[in-house]
């Protein structure tokens, strides 16, 4: 099912007190919702992913009911598309108060449940026309069962809450804090959001020089596309091991290589936290957010290098998300993109950067240069697409006319599109205690990788080590090559580790970073 095929509706009951009775409204689709839905496509469905790992097993009959009233709790994620004519000046999204479907699924228990339940998150979209646009699949897993490359499960199994998201409505942090009211709902545990790490203004910097602008120059070339490598793929993408999921896409009347090319691979595994230097004077030079900007282009580069390909300018879009974590937490798209670029000064350290390994001087230049990039871009106020997007989805021409001339516009600036996306969500803020299913043990996100991208890099920090979900298009890469991807991310992230005298002057010029959520 994609999120233009209708829902089967069944009923979901009727919520907290009052729920029920709400009347339903209609809000316009928000400017971020609108180009994502005209964007839309069967070969690539818009899905965000998410794992938490339980080390014990919930109650379905109270784990049902508390995920239902915590989405009636956040009544914005209750949402479906209104019906709508191409005429029209806007598409709307109906609040329902109530849920239209059960969104809690608990799928038949087996050895290869997870990597059917990944499967279905990458491919299985949940539609548009019932409310929510969210499914919660709840995996049993058995004893010690593999759940990522590197990750072992419980030794007395557990449970994964595998939740699937359409992203035209909502995305991965807005979806975490809805989950975080069930976990307070069924647990019975405080689950408000840790408080934001404070920040200093400034950062050491050793003296050395900051790229002006911060940018590195300004964008005249276009940005280099990742080396595609594609090869036959077995059982229509089911790799091997439950570490990656999603089948090329539904069958049809294409033929072999166009449905090999269809739909996302995914890889999950965890990483440990690159070494840190100490502070200098309490102010830290970069952050495990810069490292892993450096450690994404280095991993670019390198792969590109290795393919024949350019190297450089490397352009990595990040998210970043300014909004409050509380329950007061606006439900939505509402993160900001940015874009970081990688560019002159790069190019003159090509060769120390893609060496293998990379040369420790010239990666240290470069978190120092990342560094001062990302505190400008974060601090410097911006629309969450920019202007060129308010002017697309202003309601002067028909609905259908925008979406037909914004898909003429995407399709043209497909050649300065980023390189890919890099998105942190950092430390988790809530504790999820799900009472006696405990804790999580491990986290994962991953965003959706369309063409032209066709790669995102997601990462979060659980037990001070780095859960990494690499997502690729199969029109990009096939499976192997995203594994051997993958590889190439965690030795690229392993060069950022600071080591004394690894600076460019043979000194330490660096500071302690902390995790950091764009």
């Amino acid at each position: 099912m994609t999120a233009l095929h209708p829902a089967r509706r069944e009923p979901a009951g009727d919520g907290p007190p009052g729920a029920a009775d709400r009347t339903v409204r209609r809000i316009p689709f928000p400017v971020v919702d609108e180009i994502t839905r005209h964007c839309l496509t069967e070969d690539e469905p818009e899905t965000v992913h998410i794992e938490v790992h339980l080390p014990g097993r919930p109650d379905p009959d109270r784990l049902r009911a508390a995920f239902r009233e915590a989405l009636c709790r956040h009544p914005r994620i209750l949402m479906r598309q209104a019906p709508h004519r191409w005429w029209r000046r806007r598409y709307e999204w109906e609040l329902t108060g109530v849920p239209d479907v059960d969104p809690v699924v608990f799928p038949p228990p087996g050895p290869d449940a997870l990597v059917r339940a990944r499967e279905r998150a990458l491919a299985d979209c949940p539609p548009l026309d019932a409310s929510p646009p969210v499914r919660l699949e709840v995996v049993g897993r058995g004893p010690g069962e593999d759940v990522g490359e590197g990750e072992k499960g419980e030794a007395n199994g557990g449970t994964v809450l595998l939740v699937t998201i359409n992203h035209t409505a909502l995305d991965g942090p807005a979806c975490l804090r809805v989950l975080a009211t069930a976990a307070q709902l069924y647990g019975g545990a405080e689950n408000s959001p840790a408080p934001p790490p404070v920040r200093a203004p400034g950062a050491a910097t050793g003296g050395a020089a900051q790229d002006t602008p911060p940018l590195g120059g300004h964008r005249l070339a276009r940005p280099v596309r990742i080396a595609a490598e594609r090869g036959p793929r077995k059982a229509a993408g089911r790799g091997g091991r439950n570490r990656q999921g999603g089948p090329g896409g539904p069958g049809g009347p294409a033929g072999p290589d166009v449905q090999e090319r269809r739909g996302n691979g995914m890889l999950i595994t965890e990483l440990p936290v690159p070494a840190r230097p100490p502070r200098v004077g309490g102010v830290a030079a970069f952050t495990v957010n810069d490292q892993l900007l450096v450690a994404t282009c280095l991993m670019v580069a390198r792969w590109n290098h290795v393919h024949g390909r350019p190297s450089a300018p490397v352009v990595v879009t990040m998210p970043v998300d300014d909004r409050p974590r509380g329950t007061d937490m606006p439900i939505g798209n509402g993160t900001r993109l940015v874009s970081v670029g990688f560019g002159p000064e790069e190019e003159r350290d090509a060769a120390l950067l893609t060496a293998d390994p990379p040369d420790p001087a010239a990666v240290a230049r470069l978190l120092r240069r990342t560094a001062a990039r990302t505190r400008s871009l974060k601090s410097a106020p911006g629309s969450q697409l920019g202007l060129g997007a308010a002017l697309l989805t202003a309601p002067v021409l028909p609905v259908g006319a925008r979406g037909v001339l914004t898909r003429a516009l995407r399709t043209a600036a497909a050649p300065l599109a980023s390189t890919t996306l890099l998105s942190n969500i950092g430390r988790i803020p809530y504790p999820l205690d799900f009472g006696d299913a405990g804790r999580p043990t491990a986290v994962w996100f991953s965003a959706p990788a369309r063409m032209p991208r066709g790669l995102t890099v997601t990462t979060v920090s659980v037990g001070g080590r780095v859960q990494l979900a690499l997502r690729w298009s199969h029109a990009l890469l096939d499976d192997e090559a995203g594994a051997r991807l993958g590889t190439l991310f965690a030795r690229s992230l392993a060069a950022t580790s600071w080591t004394p005298g690894a600076g460019e002057d043979g000194t330490d010029s660096t500071g302690r970073a902390e995790g950091t959520a764009p």
